[in-house]
This record gives C-alpha cells, sequence and structure tokens, in this order.
C-alpha cells in the first residue's frame, strides 16, 4: 500500500493562500481589463475563486474543529518526526501551547527513541504497514505518561506524512495492575483460609477447592480435573442422625433456591475409621449483576467432629478459659450464674441473686456503663459487649468481657442472658504494652507520646492557679561527639544524661526523652515561678561534672527553655513551641544556661511564621531571583565559571538574607521546589550566555540535604539539562557534610546517578564538620570547597594557613580539585597558589553579581 491511497481531495485542494493569491491578480487584471469578452471571463473568474476559497475556508474550519474534537492526541509528523499540525489534545497531553508542540518532534515527546528505531519504522511506513505500540511519552514538564499510539503514512499534497493518535492509558495500566493485585490477594486469601472452601458452578460441576478443604475432605487436586468430589458414593446425616440425599446438602439447595443458607452441620461417614466426621457449612450462592439466576455457589466449611463428639470436653474447654453463662430474668428480678461464672465472682455459694447485687460486684463508673446498657436492651432489643472491672466477693480484682443478648418472648424483652470471660492477663498484656509504648527504649525515660499525653492532661486539670510549666533541654555539642566517637558512645551518653536527669528530678515532675538529643520536665502543677527556675538550675548543675567514656572524659553542658502555662500558651503546641524558642534563645546566648519564653521571643516566632508563610508563596510569586559569584583561574584571573545564588525579594517582607529564608525552606521542606527552580534557572542562564557568545565552562550550584535525599534529584538535574541543551560536565552540584552524615540509603545511588550523567560532586565548607573525611573515598567526589571560615585567617593566622595547607594536600592525595571561597586579599591568592589551589571565588575579583553584570565582566575580560 503507498501513500498516494491517503490523498485527501480537501488536503490536495489549493491552500487558501494560493487562492489568496490568485484573487489578487484576477482583481488586478479586472481593473484594467476593458468592456470586453475577456473581462466577462474575468468576473466569472473572480467569482468562481471567491466560492472556491470560501468552500476551502469552511472545509479548512471544519476540519480544525473535528480534530480538536477528537479526545485523543492527534499529531501530524513529516518525514524527519518535526510536528507539523496536531489538535488541543495533544497541547495538554504534553502541557504545551499549540505553537510549542509545531517546535516539536517524535525525539521530544519520546526521548528514548532513537533516531535508528524512526528510520526502521519508517521504512516500514512505505510499504504500507500501520503501527499500534504501547510506550512513553515525556511532558513539558519532565512528567512521563503512558500511550498507545496509533501511526500510519499519509501524502499531503506533494509532502508524505505520518498520522500519530495517541492515547493517555495510564490510568488503565494502573487499573490493570490493581486488578492483577487484586485477583493475587483473593487468590492468596482462598488458599491460606483454614476453613475449607468449595466454589460450584451453575450445574454443580466443582469449579474450585482450596489447600484446607482438600486437606480436611482427604482429596487431591485431581478432583479439579474431575469436576466433582466425588460424593456420590459419600453417606451423609443431619445432625440429629437422619441420612442426607446428595441434592439435599446445603450447596445444592443454596443453588436451587438462589439464597444464602447459615450454619449447617451435617456428618460424613468415613468407612476406613468406622464412623462419622461433622462438619460445620454455610453457603451462598453468587450473581451476575442483573441476572436472576446464581451462576455458581460458594460452600465454606470446617471440622466440628471433637465439639460434637464430645461435649463435655466443650464444657471443659470453657471453664479452661474463664467462661461462664450468666441470665436475668426481669419480671422475677432473679440472675443466675453459671458455676465457672460463680467461682470468678466469688459467689460458690450463691446460684441466684438480684440485679443490684450484681451491680455491687463491679466498679462505681463499670456499674453505671452496665445499667445504661442493660437499660437499652430493654428498651431496644440491642445487645451489649463491654469489658468491666470486676470485685469479687473475697475481695479478687479481675477483668471481665461481658456479653448481653435481648432474650424475648412474643415481641417483648424479657430478660436477657449472656457469657463473662475473665480477660485479666490480656489486659494486664495490654497494659504492658502500653507501657512499653510510653517508654524510650535505650534510657527508659518515659517517650514524647506519654508526656504529651500528660501535658494534655495537665492542662485539661489546671487550676487558676497552679498550671502545667515544661523544661525543654538540649544537650549542647552532643552531634559533635556523636560523629566523633560514634553511635555506640552517643548511645551511652543520652543515657548517663538521662540518668543525672533523673536523679535531680523531683518525683511529682515527668522526664522524658522528647527527640534525638532533647528531653522535657513537665511539672504538672507549678506552684511559683520561682521554684521552676530553681529546677532549671538544678538540672543544668547536673552536668557541670565531665562524662566519662573508654577512659576518657569529655564535658556536655545542657540548654534548657521554660514556658508556662497559660502564659506563654494555652494549648500543648503553643507550649512546646515556646519552650523550644527559649531553648534555642539559650543556645544563641551561649549554651549552658537557661531562658524563660518572654515576649521578645513570640515576635521572633510570630517572624518565623510570618516568613515560612510567605516562603511557601515566593515560588508562585516569582520572587526568587539568581546574582553568580565569579569562579577564577588564580594565576591568571581568567573567568572559568560561576556559582549561582539564591536570592528572594518578597513582596511583603521586602529583600532577605540567605542566611534567614534558606534554613527556614529547609525546615519546612519548601527547598526540595526551591532547589530544582534553581537548577533549572542556572541551567538557563549558562545556555543564554553560551548562545550569547561567552565562553564560561561550568555553572556551580548548591543542593541542601533535603533536596539531595529526594527521589527526583536526578530526573530534575537531568530534566534540566536536556530542556537546555548542555552537557552534564556544565553543571557542578555543592553538598555539605549534612548530606554525609544523614547516610540515607538512597544517598551513595543518587550520588552514581549524577556522577554518571557527567556532573561535578563537590563537599561545600570542607572541613567544617568532622564526617567528610571517612567518605572522600566513599563517594564519588570531584572536588572541594575550602571553607570561607578558615581562610579568613589566612596567611596571618597558623593555625587556619596550616588546616588549609593540610585540606589542601588531603585533597590533593586522593585526586581531587580544590577550590577557595572567600579570597579578599592578594596574599590569600598567593598563599593558594603556592600551595597547588588553582581555582578560587572571593570579593577580590567580583562580589555575586547580576547576570548581565556577569556577562559584562567576561567581556571585559575577552577584551583584554
Amino acid at each position: 500500500m503507498s501513500a498516494d491511497k491517503f490523498k485527501d481531495p480537501v488536503r490536495d485542494a489549493p491552500s487558501s493562500e494560493i487562492l489568496d493569491d490568485a484573487l489578487l491578480r484576477a482583481r488586478n487584471l479586472l481593473q484594467v481589463a476593458g468592456e470586453s469578452d475577456d473581462r466577462h471571463k474575468l468576473q466569472r473568474t473572480l467569482s468562481e475563486l471567491v466560492l472556491l476559497r470560501s468552500s476551502i475556508l469552511s472545509a479548512e474550519a471544519r476540519f480544525r474543529t473535528l480534530l480538536d474534537a477528537v479526545p485523543d492526541s492527534v499529531t501530524v509528523h513529516d518525514i524527519d518526526g518535526r510536528v507539523v499540525d496536531g489538535n488541543q489534545a495533544a497541547c495538554k497531553q504534553f502541557g504545551v501551547s499549540f505553537e510549542r508542540l509545531l517546535r516539536m518532534s517524535v525525539f521530544d515527546m519520546n526521548p528514548d527513541l532513537s533516531r535508528h528505531r524512526m528510520q526502521e519504522v519508517f521504512s516500514r511506513y512505505q510499504v504500507g504497514e500501520t503501527f499500534t505500540v504501547i510506550t512513553q511519552n515525556v511532558a513539558a514538564d519532565g512528567r512521563r505518561f503512558d500511550v498507545e499510539v496509533h501511526s500510519q503514512i499519509f501524502r499531503d499534497g506533494h509532502d508524505i506524512r505520518v498520522l500519530a493518535v495517541a492515547r493517555d492509558i495510564t490510568e488503565r495500566l494502573r487499573a490493570d495492575l490493581d486488578l492483577r493485585a487484586s485477583e493475587r490477594r483473593y487468590r492468596e486469601l482462598f488458599d491460606v483460609i483454614d476453613k475449607g472452601i468449595v466454589v460450584y458452578d451453575a450445574n454443580m460441576q466443582l469449579k474450585s477447592i482450596n489447600a484446607s478443604g482438600m486437606r480436611i475432605l482427604n482429596v487431591g487436586p485431581e478432583v479439579l480435573d474431575q469436576g466433582k468430589l466425588g460424593i456420590e458414593s459419600w453417606q451423609f446425616v443431619d445432625e440429629d442422625g437422619l441420612p442426607v440425599e446428595m441434592n439435599d446438602l446445603q450447596p445444592f439447595r443454596a443453588m436451587r433456591s438462589g439464597e444464602a443458607i447459615d450454619t449447617e452441620v451435617v456428618g460424613l461417614y468415613v468407612p476406613t475409621r468406622g464412623g462419622f466426621d461433622w462438619f460445620a457449612m454455610t453457603s451462598v450462592p453468587q450473581y451476575h449483576d442483573g441476572a436472576d439466576r446464581p451462576f455458581q455457589v460458594i460452600t465454606m466449611f470446617s471440622d466440628v467432629t471433637a465439639l460434637k463428639r464430645d461435649s463435655l470436653l466443650f464444657d471443659q474447654v470453657q471453664a479452661l478459659a474463664h467462661i461462664g453463662g450468666w441470665e436475668c430474668d426481669f419480671e422475677r428480678d432473679r440472675v443466675y450464674f453459671s458455676e465457672e461464672l460463680r467461682r470468678l465472682s466469688d459467689t460458690e455459694d450463691d446460684p441466684a441473686t438480684t440485679w443490684k447485687a450484681v451491680l455491687t460486684l463491679f466498679a462505681v463508673s463499670d456499674a453505671e456503663r452496665l445499667t445504661q446498657a442493660a437499660q437499652q436492651l430493654q428498651q431496644t432489643g440491642l445487645g451489649f459487649d463491654l469489658e468491666l472491672r470486676m470485685q469479687g466477693r473475697r475481695g479478687s480484682r479481675r477483668w471481665l468481657r461481658l456479653i448481653g443478648q435481648a432474650q424475648v418472648r412474643s415481641n417483648r424483652v424479657v430478660g436477657m442472658y449472656g457469657t463473662a470471660q475473665d480477660i485479666s492477663s490480656r489486659k494486664r498484656r495490654e497494659d504492658s504494652l502500653r507501657q512499653q509504648a510510653l517508654t524510650d527504649s535505650l534510657t527508659g525515660l518515659s517517650n514524647r507520646d506519654a508526656i504529651l499525653g500528660a501535658l494534655t492532661q495537665a492542662i485539661d486539670e489546671a487550676g487558676s492557679t497552679d498550671g502545667p510549666a515544661i523544661l525543654h533541654l538540649d544537650l549542647d555539642r552532643f552531634k559533635v561527639i556523636n560523629d566523633l566517637l560514634g553511635h555506640a558512645a552517643g548511645d551511652g551518653l543520652l543515657v548517663a544524661a538521662a540518668q543525672r536527669l533523673r536523679e535531680n528530678c523531683p518525683e511529682d515532675c515527668l522526664l522524658a526523652r522528647f527527640g534525638s538529643d532533647e528531653f522535657m520536665v513537665l511539672i504538672a502543677r507549678a506552684q511559683s515561678t520561682e521554684a521552676v527556675l530553681k529546677q532549671a538550675e538544678a538540672l543544668a548543675s547536673a552536668f557541670s561534672q565531665p562524662f566519662a567514656h573508654s577512659g576518657e572524659e569529655f564535658s556536655i553542658t545542657v540548654s534548657i527553655g521554660i514556658a508556662f502555662y497559660p502564659h506563654d500558651g494555652a494549648t500543648v503546641q503553643q507550649l512546646i513551641n515556646h519552650a523550644d524558642a527559649a531553648m534555642t534563645e539559650a543556645k544563641r546566648r551561649g549554651r549552658n544556661t537557661w531562658q524563660t519564653f518572654t515576649p521578645a521571643l513570640a515576635r521572633k516566632l510570630t517572624d518565623r511564621l510570618l516568613i515560612e508563610t510567605q516562603l511557601r508563596r515566593a515560588l508562585d510569586n516569582q520572587e526568587f531571583y539568581l546574582h553568580y559569584q565569579p569562579q577564577v583561574d588564580l594565576r591568571t584571573g581568567r573567568i572559568h565559571g560561576a556559582e549561582a545564588l539564591l536570592r528572594w525579594k518578597s513582596r511583603i517582607l521586602g529583600e532577605l538574607n540567605p542566611d534567614l529564608f534558606i534554613p527556614h525552606a529547609e525546615t519546612t521542606g519548601d527547598i526540595v521546589p526551591i532547589g530544582a527552580w534553581v537548577i533549572q534557572e542556572a541551567c538557563r542562564q549558562l545556555r543564554a550566555w553560551r548562545d550569547a557568545g561567552l565562553a564560561i565552562d561550568r555553572i556551580a550550584v548548591n543542593v541542601s540535604f533535603r533536596q539531595f535525599l529526594s527521589d527526583n534529584l536526578p530526573e530534575t538535574v537531568l530534566s534540566a539539562l536536556n530542556q537546555y541543551k548542555l552537557p552534564g560536565e556544565a553543571l557542578e552540584i555543592e553538598i555539605t557534610e549534612r548530606v554525609l552524615i544523614e547516610d540515607a540509603p538512597d544517598t551513595l545511588a543518587n550520588f552514581n546517578t549524577l556522577k554518571g550523567l557527567g556532573v561535578a560532586l563537590v563537599i561545600d565548607d570542607f572541613g567544617e564538620g568532622y564526617s567528610a573525611l571517612n567518605y572522600l573515598r566513599k563517594f564519588p567526589f570531584s572536588g572541594v570547597k575550602i571553607s570561607h571560615t578558615f581562610m579568613q585567617g589566612v596567611p596571618f593566622n597558623a593555625s587556619d594557613s596550616a588546616i588549609c595547607q593540610a585540606m589542601i594536600q588531603i585533597a590533593k592525595s586522593v585526586g581531587l580539585a580544590v577550590i577557595a571561597e572567600g579570597v579578599e586579599h592578594e596574599v590569600q591568592r598567593a598563599f593558594l597558589i603556592k600551595h597547588g589551589t588553582v581555582l578560587g571565588q572571593g570579593f577580590l575579583f567580583s562580589q555575586a553579581v547580576s547576570p548581565r553584570e556577569f556577562a559584562e565582566l567576561v567581556r571585559q575580560q575577552r577584551s583584554t
């Protein structure tokens, strides 16, 4: 089949542009023609052209309307794969405008499609083949979606085109997966349930039987091939021992009647054992939607031989389970206990009693609950299931589960009956588990949930003069010691710190481990501010003596924040937030002290909430922008790259310092979408500079630990590089040691993925932490950046100079590049060059500037 078969009379007609040109020519000729036959012919030709143009425009409008009415994506491509036409569904599917769609190609739509594969497909188009393929397309925002594409060739005038209709089948594929998962779960449940299950079709042929059914009936899988259990030769009796014909068995009756049949007991004679096995079975017919006859019946059964054979054993089992029975006659006001319940209640000598006497066996609040349940049962006939605390006549205490049902005669509730089970052991286990759930496993203190619950209760019970107070404690420098000595030493320190706090906390205070290295003390009834401050001083003093580990001594102090109810907060969360703010202020003031919450801290907290609120809107409001600090060759001063630095000018708050808003963004998680924008914008700017002829090798972007540990960082980077047609080597990602310390499972995978893209990975602020040296060999770093903190003292401060020199040597010894930041003086530049560092940035060369100013710096260098 050739492309000529697809010729379209509308498509092959002259275009409206050609007709417009012909009309113009005809009108010009008509103006100069005199009165003659030629003029009349021209007039007729002009009229015909006008009519033809109107027809073509109408046809084109109808074609466009029909095309846009198609719900699936429709695109038309030339032989090179470029889009030459499409409908609105295609624009919506790819998230682009129609003009943008016409600038796309099949390789934009499906980056996984190779040009070689496209040539193979086109060759098969040429011989008349059509294609239906399931693949993944990629929207403009990087989102992938599954599509089913139908395509074929056709001729548009003299041009050969490919028509592609793509239906989004993402939801369909997801539904298929869900259906298969549901079927798998059903099969797993069918096979593992401990009751026998058989399924018969409408002709009572066996369709299915589970493993428990085969085990109980002692049959094998071959019965499924035979389509029957072979019950024709079996002998059945009902519960009274009377014979039952096969057609009167429960599944047959359920199929005939079309109604479910509740539990019945039937006996099966087993010749090999010379006796009956007894089964309790239930049958339920199933219908297709709208059908009036069942298409199958499901029968579930279990072996009750032991219970049927020995009712005495059943009674003994009840006694072993501590289950007793009871009955209450409303008319005579008499309550009867079974022997087991009399034993549980210490009333062996009194088999019958009154309802009022029964209530005295229970705790007051539980007796009230039981009274209300009994009254509701008497009025409505609804039963009850209660767990109650009972005290026997001889003082024994236990928990009972009391179940009651209405006893009805002549449509009137005349009494109630039920069971009573001793659940004391279960309650003790639950109490133990509850206590464990409220206890910190490492220190043995109460945990966060426990103190939150206790604080809630203290607020609910607070008086006008003795409300609760909380002390929020944080161990100073704990993280440093934990990093230096390891987690085992850190855990030992937490246990020792908890013991010191326990020894200095009064018994009427609740001490809890609130977080990793945080503790909290709850004073439920704070008598005075002075008493609370005295308690805070005692807790801080408990850390005056050093701690010992492996024969070494080291000091740990504590910072404490204090908040009072209701002055510093009327809710649990307000008190905790304000105590945390006070603790943070204590750390800011130098640690090893306490701080009460104050109105000034309240204003700081309000400012923080305002920043966080505006921060969530800043990206949508396009309030962020980037400045760029040159990275230069220290030997020549030539600019080789730039570091992109985030700036924020809020519509409400004005220009904010990055040191102020970036920590908030990391705390709230907003740093992840912000960081993605930074990568996108930096790549866009680098592409713009390069297109303007500026030779800039690389642009560096800072990535926070939260963004680095997110699932989609590699996809974000790849999308930006592809969108702006940049190689991976054009991008450098700078991370802090926080990423390494977190050591999340995906960290190494993200490193390797980014490295595979060619992206350079650099440790920012190298040397400020204690962990980076451990990871230099573990992760594929390209270089390290010496912190400006160390550069400040170079070369006049011997310690800073020695540290910088050592870091340079360490990096060079493992083959890593070194870049220094904070280079502000010529002597620093000379020091770095002397010790082998050739790249740097700082005010000596330029501060961070706008993209326009940065480009001007590069142009000035090029002209010199």
